[in-house]
């Protein structure tokens, strides 16, 4: 079974650096939720390169290849020189992840010339997988919107699972990891 993951940007989400609490939060969650995909069989997770979601998510895909040596990520870029607009700082990170992923290449080969490329990019990322977790709540829409919206129509003339995971998830995700950080700490 073939995963997309993504959601929210690093800014929609007020995180401006890795260091920031939220990330270890939505980490664990994410980890957690592909976990149970994985012992149902789940074999790739396909994100894109944007910041956010899309890159925890395949941070902590690769950080699972211990419990789950048959999991694989690819990271589908939209169009090429997808991160050259983005800082210094953001690049070499990125750069980084990149190395570290089991696959990664563009959808496009050309530079962003329209949105269309993103449309593109949508299908492809719909036709290659079978199910989809979207970090995302429609009370605070913002770019994942667009994807939801696609996966929803998709999933109208094809046979596609969708997990949302929506604030009140994400509310319980983080009760459950202080829980278990408060268990670990008292032990």
């Amino acid at each position: 079974m073939r995963m997309w993951v993504t959601g929210y940007r690093s800014y929609e989400l007020n995180i401006y650096k890795n260091s920031d609490p939220k990330v270890e939060v939505l980490k664990s969650i994410l980890k957690d939720a592909i976990r149970q995909k994985a012992e149902d069989g789940l074999d790739w997770v396909l994100v894109g390169g944007q910041s956010g979601i899309e890159q925890m998510t395949a941070e902590v895909v690769c950080s699972m290849k211990e419990e789950f040596p048959e999991l694989k990520v690819a990271m589908m870029l939209p169009y090429n020189e997808f991160e050259t607009r983005w800082k210094e700082e953001r690049q070499a990170a990125f750069a980084l992840l990149k190395s570290q992923v089991d696959f990664c290449a563009t959808v496009s080969s050309e530079e962003y010339k329209s949105p269309q490329q993103l449309r593109n990019w949508q299908n492809f990322m719909l036709e290659h997988t079978e199910a989809a977790l979207m970090v995302y709540d429609s009370e605070f829409e913002g770019k994942p919107k667009y994807d939801v919206l696609a996966a929803k129509r998709y999933a109208k003339r094809h046979e596609y699972n969708i997990v949302t995971l929506d604030m009140d998830w994400l509310e319980n995700g983080t009760r459950e990891f202080f829980e278990r950080k408060n268990e670990n700490n008292l032990q």
